[in-house]
Order: C-alpha cells, then structure tokens, then sequence
C-alpha cells in the first residue's frame, strides 16, 4: 500500500497552492494530514468544526471535502491577506464562517462544548490557551494538532515546547490520546463521553 497516492482531493486545492505560492505562503499542511482530516470529519455527521489557522485554505478545504451538508465550520486567522485567498476559493460554501481575528480572542469567548472537531494549526489552541480550547470540546470530541515533526520552517528552539506540548495532553484523564510519526507529524486527543474537564496546573516545567 502506496500512502503517498491520495486520490481524491478537493476541486479547490490546486488553485489554493498556487495562489499560497504566489504569496511566498510555506505553512500548508501535507496532503496526508488534510486526507485524514477529511476522514475524520466525515465521522462527526451535523458536526460543528472549528479551524484555528486559516491560511490559504488548505486545512478548510479538506475539512469541507469530508463534511455533511449540515455540519458548520468556523475558520480562524489573524492574517487578512491569506483568509481573503481562502475566500476567494471556498467563500461560496455556505457551510463555513470566516473569522479575521486572534485565535486567542477566538477562543475567550466561544462557548464551552461547542464544537465537535478542532484542527490547531496556530499558536493559539495550540502552544497557548490549550486547556480554554480543549473546553470547547463536546464529549466525543477530536482536537488535532500536526507539525510535530522537525519542520524546515521552523523558528529557532521551537523543537524544545513539542515534549511540552505532547506531555499536557497526554497527562489529562479526560482525553484519550495517540501519537502519529506519520506525514508531518499528528496527534489526536479525543474527549471522554460525560468525562469532567480538567485544567492542568501550570509550572516552570509545562509554561508555554
């Protein structure tokens, strides 16, 4: 089995990687990263998904190739230029809802157990404000993280918070968690059914 050759992908995706080429844009996730998460959002039927880290759309757009018809995806960037290259290829879907905004501020002021899948493909969610993200989990829910493999892009001791980061979420009782050393690099943490969430004391040694 070649896990190399991905068949089906999104009508848009061509010209999204063209246009993230045109605007010097080198974040994209892999393909395999965006095939699984058409898979996994194919699992979440009515589902509301979130994306922290727009980009130019390359996450969006796998994540609406797996979506139903009902389901709903907030999508999330600071960054103006590359959400209005997503808009110009995705904007017509009525199923998802861009935000130019802090993920930061994003995630202040979502409501608990709103969401049933999260893609953090930014810092925010991410290496900051992990546990307020983790609580707009439902139960059952999926948070997912790649990159977590050595990346060329990558700014300098930025290697060093990955163990970090893999440890927060793999201490909590209330998420199941496992590591991928595949693509990129990907980690999923499910939510427990009727699990009460926990926040993780923060120390020198877990600080983001």
């Amino acid at each position: 089995m070649n896990d190399d050759a991905i068949n089906r992908q999104p009508a848009a995706l061509s010209a999204i990687l063209s246009e993230a080429d045109a605007l010097g844009f080198t974040m994209a996730s892999e393909a395999k990263v965006g095939a699984l998460l058409a898979a996994l959002a194919a699992s979440k039927p009515g589902g509301r998904f979130l994306e922290l880290g727009t980009g130019t759309g390359h996450g969006t757009a796998w994540l609406l190739s797996g979506m139903d018809s009902t389901s709903r995806l907030d999508t999330v960037d600071s960054d103006a230029n590359v959400v209005a290259a997503a808009k110009r290829h995705l904007g017509a879907d009525k199923r998802v809802t861009f935000h130019v905004v802090d993920g930061a501020a994003f995630i202040r002021q979502a409501p608990p157990d709103a969401f049933d899948f999260i893609y953090a493909d930014a810092w925010p969610g991410k290496f900051s404000h992990l546990d307020d993200t983790l609580a707009l989990l439902r139960p059952g829910g999926i948070y997912l993280i790649d990159d977590l493999l050595p990346q060329p892009n990558w700014p300098p001791g930025h290697e060093s918070k990955l163990p970090v980061l893999i440890a927060a979420l793999e201490q909590r009782a209330d998420f199941v968690t496992v590591r991928l050393a595949w693509a990129s690099g990907v980690m999923i943490a499910v939510r427990r059914d009727g699990s009460v969430l926990q926040r993780v004391p923060a120390s020198p040694a877990t600080m983001f």
